[in-house]
């Protein structure tokens, strides 16, 4: 959106300020002006508009701020809603975050630094139009950018969901691996869904820090009698799941007693209750996962060679969401739409410097951290924005320092660059004439030149423009 035209919504009572602020943004904004607060001057707006800017410098005092207040809310509730740059009068911090509780993307001083304010509005303009990306993608059928309820439009998902698909028609053993909250056991549904035995059960059971008898029970169930306190005839999972899916989750934990019972289940699809002595056929698939390297088990003599072999006859692997970040404003924005809906919030949308933190995290917890930080924003917030103290705490610390050094000065310093360059360009690289136009002192603009590494572009197009010497010329 650098060089397109940015749709702005500007609300101020104070016309002749109105029409300074317009002035001043110049070329690259297209205003609409309005001087009143009311439903009509904002939502019914809202597809054309990329941003809108509310004036409450003029009415901070009275109950026009209220008034402000209550519009800036009805706009930002309603569907489809641009992100709303508020200006307030005074550095009221009190305000500013009623402001951004009501929904406000940004807060600016009045009057406004007109280079921060361009900046800002053309940041909420690449913002909403991220928006409107996330908002198709969710919108795609399924293959695009979601398996049943995974979610991942980043190359690495869409090659997870593709192999998925392929195998899932496919009766054949399959060992997901990947860290811990990746979303193993949802890739083991889906697959289960995609399958001819979608009609019947699927079964979840995780090995993790159990006893080696318990699991075995719990695997295999027992006959009435076989220990003290059996008292009836219990079924196991294996019985239960029968021509559904079993997924065992953690399988990596499977004591090297119960290994040998799990491979006789793959190879001749019985077993024996505990106690028992009749074989039980059970017609189901096995579909296993693990955070911990098999391989290397293997090789330590902690799990048995041929039941990896066994299990791994298709594996997938989920990659961890820090390595996959381009899914993340995606389930971000999933799971806020979730919880807002589960909890009867308002909030529809992360603010710009709350989104940016979600993303620069590292993630330990992958997708289940992830759902877990948006669960407790949205109740935490009260407004239609998600910010950055709704998240915890661990997300604040250099929150404001990467947006001031990051963000802003590297788009201040880009944004001086090429108001130079255009300007030099306007004025047939005539430096004083340059300096002039920009109100400037000239040496100060050498010094520019030099600071924002554009000298050398300067000296090439004023080599380009001298007349270059004739025969004659060089004689003389």
């Amino acid at each position: 959106m650098e060089n397109e035209t940015v749709h702005v919504l500007f609300c101020s009572p104070d016309a002749g300020f109105s029409q300074a602020i317009v002035r001043a943004l110049g070329p690259g904004f297209e205003i609409q002006r309005t001087d009143k607060f009311g439903p009509g001057n904002g939502p019914a707006h809202e597809g054309a508009l990329d941003v809108v800017l509310v004036d409450l410098r003029a009415t901070s005092n009275g109950n026009g701020i209220e008034a402000g207040l209550r519009w800036l809310e009805g706009i930002t509730q309603a569907d489809l809603a641009p992100p709303v740059i508020v200006m307030l009068a005074m550095d009221d911090h009190a305000l500013s975050k009623k402001a951004m509780e009501n929904g406000a993307y940004d807060v600016l001083g009045s009057p406004p630094d007109v280079v921060e304010l361009r900046l800002t509005l053309r940041r909420a303009g690449r913002f909403r139009q991220a928006e409107n990306e996330l908002r198709q993608l969710r919108s795609q059928e399924l293959g695009s950018g979601r398996l049943h309820e995974l979610i991942g439009p980043s190359e690495a998902m869409q090659q997870v969901f593709a192999l998925a698909q392929k195998i899932a028609p496919c009766d054949v053993t399959v060992l997901v691996t990947g860290e811990t909250g990746t979303g193993k056991e949802l890739l083991a549904r889906a697959i289960h869904r995609m399958s001819a035995r979608a009609a019947h059960p699927f079964l979840a059971f995780s090995c993790a820090n159990l006893p080696e008898t318990l699991v075995e029970d719990e695997l295999f169930g027992h006959e009435k009698g076989a220990f003290t306190g059996a008292l009836m005839l219990r079924r196991g999972r294996l019985e239960m799941a029968d021509r559904g899916t079993l997924f065992l989750d953690e399988v990596g934990d499977l004591g090297l007693g119960l290994q040998p019972k799990l491979l006789r289940v793959l190879q001749e699809r019985t077993f024996e209750r505990l106690g028992g002595n009749s074989p039980v056929s059970v017609n189901l698939r096995v579909v296993c996962a693990t955070n911990q390297n098999v391989a290397e088990m293997v090789q330590r003599g902690k799990f048995r060679e041929d039941l990896y072999y066994r299990l791994n006859v298709v594996q997938i692997h989920l990659p961890a969401l820090r390595e996959r970040r381009d899914d993340i404003p995606c389930l971000a924005h999933h799971f806020l739409q979730r919880f807002a809906q589960q909890f009867g919030k308002k909030s529809k949308r992360f603010s710009r410097l709350a989104l940016q933190s979600l993303e620069e995290y590292n993630w330990p917890g992958n997708v289940r951290e992830l759902e877990n930080v948006v669960q407790r924003a949205v109740v935490l917030a009260e407004g239609p924005n998600i910010e950055v103290w709704h998240l915890p705490a661990i997300f604040g610390k250099g929150a404001e320092q990467t947006r001031m050094a990051h963000s802003y000065e590297e788009e201040v310093r880009d944004f001086k660059r090429r108001l130079i360059v255009r300007t030099l360009r306007e004025c047939g690289w005539r430096k004083s004439e340059t300096a002039r136009t920009l109100g400037m002192a000239r040496n100060y603009l050498h010094r520019l030149i030099n600071q924002l590494q554009i000298r050398d572009e300067v000296d090439a197009a004023v080599e380009q423009l001298s007349p270059r010497p004739t025969p004659v010329d060089r004689v003389m």
